[in-house]
């Protein structure tokens, strides 16, 4: 396992890092979570992202338990507050009340006095954002969070905060970004790299999808991520047909560089200088360490040609936001 500096911070994190969005928040049963868990750890992984609402703080309970039996220096510990997508009003939003709200109940799900990262998910535009700057500042100098991180916010969004703050604020920057969705490459990560923020990706394989195990024109397997309804998000943005088709013609390209496609595509995003890591989620054990073999693998430049090629129109690229990002920045009156 490789490791890179996260932005600014003095932290180093694995570049294959292990994320607990739709796993440990309850789809799979806690001796799963715990076992991955280890993996990770046999791995070499030392970063661990999750956030309040995975599961409505149960997968931040359950990282608690089993990370609480490992030496708190040993891992890189991310989590975040959510500014949009809790469906209970009363435990959503970025507002200074909230933020030190959340904190306080993150930090005891997770059993421990401070995280090292503690991220925006998403950004609020009910807020001004010099309240939640100020909120997330108050954060650190608490000592309940090392450094502070974002979620899909937008060029304007993260702008408005350096302008604010400063670009020493926030260390990192968390964008979905994959060989399908490479919007991020525009604006994203230029920006945040001229300010010493670093990108922490999500969805690097697209969900599942550049496994290469959902096939164009057959039923989805029994038993994986879009068979289920509580388990697949965003099907539509990556199950169509010509995606389909694009990925299978990935498969050929990944076994003459005697790879497998899952490694290939986390090495693709780990080409990226700008990126500090790739967050990944699995079930079993055999995924994690897999996904670990990708850190390290540098793809030439004849691979990287076909893969372009192989693609052709399908990534979404240019200024194109995920479909959880809303636009806009509210300032103080």
């Amino acid at each position: 396992m490789r490791y890179r500096k996260l932005g600014s911070s003095d932290l180093e994190v694995s570049e294959i890092s292990l994320g607990s969005w739709l796993t440990f928040s309850g789809g799979i049963e806690a001796e799963q979570t715990r076992a991955c868990t280890e993996a990770a750890f046999d791995a070499g992984i030392t970063f661990f992202d999750t956030a309040n609402v995975y599961g409505r703080g149960a997968s931040e309970t359950a990282w608690g338990e089993i990370l609480s039996e490992h030496p708190r220096d040993s891992y890189v510990l991310a989590t975040k507050v959510n500014g949009q997508m809790s469906d209970d009003p009363a435990d959503a939003g970025l507002s200074p009340a909230q933020i030190a709200k959340q904190i306080d109940a993150s930090l005891a799900r997770l059993r421990t006095d401070y995280v090292d990262l503690y991220q925006a998910h998403r950004f609020d535009v009910n807020v001004p954002i010099e309240d939640t700057i100020e909120a997330f500042q108050k954060v650190v100098e608490q000592g309940k969070a090392r450094y502070l991180g974002f979620s899909e916010w937008t060029p304007e969004q993260i702008q408005a905060a350096i302008d604010i703050a400063g670009p020493d604020l926030f260390v990192s920057s968390q964008p979905q970004y994959s060989m399908l969705w490479q919007a991020p490459e525009e604006e994203v990560f230029p920006l945040c790299a001229a300010n010493g923020i670093s990108q922490i990706v999500w969805s690097p394989l697209a969900q599942g999808v550049l496994t290469g195990k959902y096939r164009p024109g057959e039923p989805v397997p029994e038993g994986t991520r879009f068979a289920s309804d509580t388990m697949g998000v965003s099907k539509n943005l990556v199950m169509s047909d010509p995606i389909l088709e694009a990925v299978q013609r990935l498969v050929p390209i990944a076994d003459g560089a005697g790879l497998t496609l899952p490694v290939m595509a986390l090495a693709w995003v780990l080409r990226r200088s700008e990126l500090a890591s790739a967050i990944t989620g699995a079930t079993r054990p055999d995924q994690v360490h897999a996904n670990a073999a990708a850190s390290g693998v540098e793809l030439s430049g004849d691979v990287l040609t076909a893969i372009d090629e192989a693609l052709g129109d399908v990534p979404v690229k240019g200024t194109t936001l995920a479909p959880y990002a809303k636009p806009g920045v509210k300032h103080r009156s």
